[in-house]
C-alpha cells in the first residue's frame, strides 16, 4: 500500500474499465462544471478552479470521449473554447480563431504526442524532430491586431471565435508597441498578459489601503485589470504582456516557430526568455523539469510547459482538431490528493440499462474544491479482479467503512488512487454488487467479455426510459427549449411521456395542453406557451441529430453525421438497416464500410430495428417529424465529390490519415472496405486483398501519383 502523498497522479488508467453509464454520469458533470468554470474564468475573473484542476477537468473529459465517441456530448468542453464575451465591451471577431491546446500531465503523455505527431506525418521514431518548449504563463490571452505596423485593436480570447475589444487597456501596457517598423502589412501577435508577484502584492496592498476589492491571486488580478470600463484605471496597474504566437498574417514571419519568435522580439515584444528548441521528447521532458524547479522563483505564475513543433510547414500538415491544433501540447504541473472514508456505495442506471456503482465519501476538500463521491466503475474494479479471478489494471479490494484515496486528475466524479488497509474497520465484508435491477427489479446480467452489468427490463425500466428520453432532449439530439433533465424527469413521473414521440403529441393528446401546464408549480402561461412553440420547431429536424437522438448503443454524435452523410435520407437509412438485418448481403457490407462504423456499432444498429417494440417506437416518432435530408459540403470542381474512396497499402507521400482528410474535405466518402460501391481504391505498396478484390470488380485502381494528380488544385 502507498502512504498518503506517495504517488504522482497524472495518468487516466481507469478509463479503461469505465464503463458506459459511468461514463455519460461523468461526461455530464464535466460539461456542466466546465462550463461554470469558464464563465468565472474568462467572464468574470473569479475561477472556481485553479488552472491545474480545470485542466485536467478538460483532459479527463477528452480522454473519456476517446473511450466513448458515441456519447460525445454536443456542448462538450472538447467542443468550447473560453466563453461569451462578457457585457460592456464591444465584439472583436477574430480572424483566424483563438484555440486551446490539448494537454498532457506525464512524461508518457508527452512521449504519447511524439508519437502521434510522428505517425501522423508518416515519420519514423528515430527521424529528426525538433519542437519549442516555453513556459505556459497564468494569465489572460490576448490578440493584437497591426496594419501596415499600426496597432489597430486588441482582443481578448473571449470564446475563441468573437473576444472583448480591449484596445485602449491593451494601449497601457508597456511591454506592447503601439508601432511596429519591418512588420508584414497585416500582423496579429498573441500572447498573454499577466502581473508579476511583486507587483500583485503591492496592488493588493494599496487596494486593501483604500478600501477597495482585492484580487485572490495574479491572474484574477490581471484579467479583472486589463477588463476595465475605465482605460486609465488599467494604466494605474502594473501589466506585462509575453508574446508567443500569431494570428492573420498577409506575410510568414519565418520557416520555424524559434525564427517567427525572434522576430516577433525583434519587433519590440517580450518572448519567455526560457523558450528552448528541443529535439524529440526527452529533451522536452528535461525542460519541463528544468522549468518546475525554477517555478517559485520565477516572479510570476506559470501553469506548465508548451511544447510546439517546430517546422512550420509540419504545422501545416499536422492542422488542427476542432478545438486544439495537432502540432502543440501543454504540459501541466500535477494535481492534489486526500484521504477520506468511504461511507456507501449507490448503484445508478443508465439509459443502456449499465448499472453504475458511485461511491459516496465524507466531504473532503482536494485541490480547493470539496468532494463527496466518486466513479467506481464497475463491479470487477470494486473486487479488484475479474469473473475468472485476474487481477485488473488499477482494480482494488474496496469495501464500505474503507480509508480510500481520492484525486481530480481532471474528475468532477474524482478516482479512488488506493486503500489504506491498515484503517479498515474489523468485519468489513466485501461488497455484493447487485444482480437485480434497483430501480425495476429485472435480472441485471453480464455478458460474456463484458465488464458490465446491464438490467434486462428495458422499456419497462423507468431509469432507462428516463434517461433515454433525457438523451433525446439533449442538446445534441433535438435540443428542445424549456424540456431539459429536469422537466423530463417531472412529465415522465405525471405520466405525460413515455417515449419520444409523446413529446410531439404531448399537447394534442392534452387538449389545448397549456391549460394543463400553465397551472403546475414552476410553470405559468408563458412558459408554457414557449415550450409547446419549441416542441413544434423541432418537428424539422437533420437526419443526423435524429439518428443520435435514438440514443442506439455505440452510435454516437460523429457516427450518427457519418451515418447521415452516407445515406442521405431517413428512408434510405432505414431500408438499409432493415435490408442489413441478417447481418451478411450488399446493405450489411456497405453499413461496415462506413468509414468510423465496425462490426459492433452495426450490430447495434440492426439490432435496434430488429425488435419488434423499439422499432414501433421509431415509427412513431418519425410520423411526427419532417426529416431534413443531410447537407453535404460545397465541394463544386471537386473531381472526387460524391465518390467512395478506399486506400489500401503503404502510403509514401502522406499518411493514412492525412489521405483521409483531405479526400473528405473534398467531398469523397472514405471508406474501410472495398464493395461494389467503391469508385477508387487508391493502392499503395502492399495493397493485398482490397487490390485484388477492386480488380475483381473492375473499379478504378489509383497508385498514390495518380490520386494526388487527380485531385491537384481542387
Amino acid at each position: 500500500m502507498r502512504q498518503p502523498g506517495a504517488i504522482r497522479v497524472a495518468t487516466f488508467s481507469d478509463i479503461d474499465s469505465l464503463d458506459e453509464a459511468a461514463a455519460r454520469i461523468e461526461l455530464a458533470d464535466l460539461a456542466q462544471k466546465l462550463r461554470a468554470a469558464n464563465v468565472a474564468y474568462y467572464t468574470k475573473d473569479a475561477p472556481q478552479l485553479s488552472d491545474a484542476d480545470y485542466d485536467r477537468l478538460k483532459q479527463r473529459n477528452a480522454a473519456i470521449e476517446a473511450k466513448f465517441p458515441h456519447l460525445k456530448r454536443s456542448d462538450s468542453p472538447t467542443e468550447q473554447v473560453g466563453a461569451e464575451p462578457a457585457e460592456g465591451f464591444s465584439k472583436i471577431t477574430h480572424a483566424v480563431a483563438m484555440l486551446s491546446l490539448a494537454n498532457a500531465f506525464d512524461d508518457d503523455d508527452v512521449r504519447d504526442f511524439d508519437g502521434r505527431v510522428r505517425k501522423y506525418l508518416g515519420l519514423s521514431g528515430d527521424a529528426a524532430l525538433d519542437y519549442t518548449a516555453e513556459p505556459k504563463i497564468d494569465g489572460l490571452s490576448l490578440s493584437i491586431r497591426y496594419e501596415a505596423g499600426k496597432l489597430i485593436h486588441a482582443a481578448t480570447r473571449g470564446d475563441g471565435t468573437i473576444g472583448e475589444n480591449v484596445t485602449a487597456n491593451a494601449r497601457t501596457i508597456g511591454d506592447i508597441p503601439q508601432h511596429i517598423d519591418g512588420a508584414p502589412q497585416v500582423l496579429e501577435i498573441r500572447g498573454e498578459v499577466y502581473m508579476s508577484h511583486s507587483d500583485f502584492e503591492a496592488l493588493n496592498a494599496r487596494q486593501a489601503e483604500r478600501g477597495g476589492k482585492t484580487f485572490a491571486n495574479p491572474r484574477n488580478a490581471a484579467a479583472g485589470s486589463l477588463r476595465q470600463l475605465d482605460a486609465d484605471i488599467t494604466r494605474s496597474r502594473p501589466l506585462g504582456f509575453f508574446a508567443y504566437a500569431w494570428g492573420a498574417l498577409s506575410d510568414p514571419l519565418g520557416k520555424t516557430q524559434m525564427d517567427a519568435l525572434k522576430r516577433i522580439e525583434g519587433f519590440g515584444f517580450s518572448v519567455n526568455p526560457l523558450t528552448r528548441l528541443c529535439t524529440g521528447p526527452e529533451e522536452m521532458i528535461a525542460h519541463y523539469a528544468m522549468i518546475e524547479e525554477q517555478r517559485a522563483t520565477l516572479g510570476y505564475d506559470i501553469d506548465g510547459v508548451v511544447y510546439k513543433v517546430n517546422d512550420l510547414a509540419l504545422q501545416g500538415r499536422l492542422g488542427f482538431r476542432s478545438t486544439t491544433p495537432r502540432w502543440a501540447v501543454a504540459h501541466k504541473f500535477p494535481a492534489e490528493l486526500a484521504w477520506t472514508r468511504l461511507e456507501a456505495i449507490d448503484i445508478q442506471v443508465g439509459r443502456t440499462g449499465a448499472l453504475s456503482p458511485v461511491a459516496r465519501l465524507t466531504p473532503v476538500t482536494v485541490g480547493g474544491v470539496v468532494v463527496s463521491n466518486a466513479t467506481l466503475h464497475n463491479e470487477d474494479y470494486i473486487k479488484g479482479f475479474d469473473s475468472k479471478g485476474t487481477q485488473i489494471r488499477d482494480g482494488k479490494d474496496i469495501r464500505i467503512g474503507d480509508w480510500v484515496q481520492v484525486y481530480r486528475a481532471g474528475d468532477v466524479i474524482p478516482k479512488v488512487a488506493d486503500v489504506d488497509l491498515s484503517k479498515r474497520p474489523d468485519g468489513a465484508a466485501p461488497y455484493e454488487f447487485p444482480t437485480t435491477c434497483p430501480e425495476c427489479g429485472s435480472d441485471a446480467i453480464r455478458e460474456e467479455g463484458d465488464a458490465v452489468r446491464r438490467c434486462t427490463g428495458g422499456l419497462i425500466c423507468p431509469a432507462q426510459a428516463v434517461e433515454k428520453l433525457k438523451h433525446f432532449v439533449s442538446r445534441a439530439a433535438f435540443d428542445i427549449e424549456g424540456l431539459g433533465a429536469k422537466q423530463v424527469e417531472q412529465f415522465y413521473a405525471d405520466g405525460w411521456i413515455s417515449e419520444p414521440a409523446d413529446i410531439f403529441t404531448l399537447r394534442e393528446r392534452y387538449g389545448q395542453g397549456m391549460q394543463q401546464l400553465k397551472n403546475r408549480e414552476g410553470w405559468g402561461e408563458k412558459s408554457a406557451r414557449n415550450l409547446f412553440q419549441a416542441i413544434e420547431d423541432k418537428r424539422r429536424i437533420p437526419l443526423g441529430r435524429l439518428i443520435f437522438a435514438l440514443g442506439i448503443r455505440h452510435v454516437g454524435e460523429a457516427a450518427s453525421n457519418l451515418l447521415a452523410m452516407h445515406y442521405g435520407t431517413w428512408d434510405a437509412f432505414e431500408q438499409a438497416m432493415t435490408e442489413a438485418a441478417s447481418r451478411q448481403g450488399p446493405a450489411w457490407d456497405d453499413l461496415i464500410s462506413v468509414d468510423g462504423v465496425g462490426e459492433v456499432m452495426a450490430g447495434s444498429l440492426v439490432s435496434t430495428f430488429q425488435q419488434e417494440a423499439e422499432r414501433a417506437s421509431i415509427d412513431r416518432l418519425v410520423a411526427q417529424l419532417d426529416i431534413q435530408e443531410a447537407k453535404r459540403p460545397d465541394t463544386t470542381g471537386s473531381p472526387v465529390a460524391g465518390k467512395t474512396v478506399v486506400f489500401t497499402g503503404s502510403l509514401e507521400r502522406m499518411t493514412r490519415a492525412e489521405a483521409k482528410v483531405r479526400a473528405e474535405r473534398l467531398g469523397a466518402k472514405v471508406s474501410g472496405s472495398v464493395s461494389a460501391k467503391t469508385d477508387i481504391v487508391v493502392a499503395g505498396p502492399g495493397a493485398g486483398s482490397k487490390g485484388k478484390k477492386a480488380a475483381e470488380l473492375g473499379i478504378e485502381i489509383l497508385d498514390e501519383d495518380g490520386w494526388l494528380a487527380l485531385i491537384e488544385g481542387a
